[in-house]
């Protein structure tokens, strides 16, 4: 027979703690996204199997974003 008082140990959120959950799920999702894409056109494979499976809540990928991007300035000269 199953003891179902193990049921009520689990922890239990509070509706505001939902809420801030879900806003963090999907700004994680939105910067994943976007970096995921970049690194995927500019074939660097190494980049986006790490964001692929390391969940940094958007910080790797904004840093990938905006600080590991390859310089502007220099592709457009050919």
């Amino acid at each position: 027979m199953m003891n179902w008082n193990v049921l009520n140990s689990f922890p239990m959120f509070a509706p505001w703690q939902g809420g801030i959950l879900f806003i963090l799920v999907i700004w994680s999702l939105v910067w994943k996204g976007l970096a995921l894409w970049k690194s995927a056109r500019r074939e660097q494979t190494a980049w986006f199997v790490v964001m692929l499976v390391v969940n940094t809540l958007g910080v790797l990928e904004i840093l990938y974003l905006y600080v590991f991007e390859p310089d502007k300035k220099h592709q457009n000269r050919s």
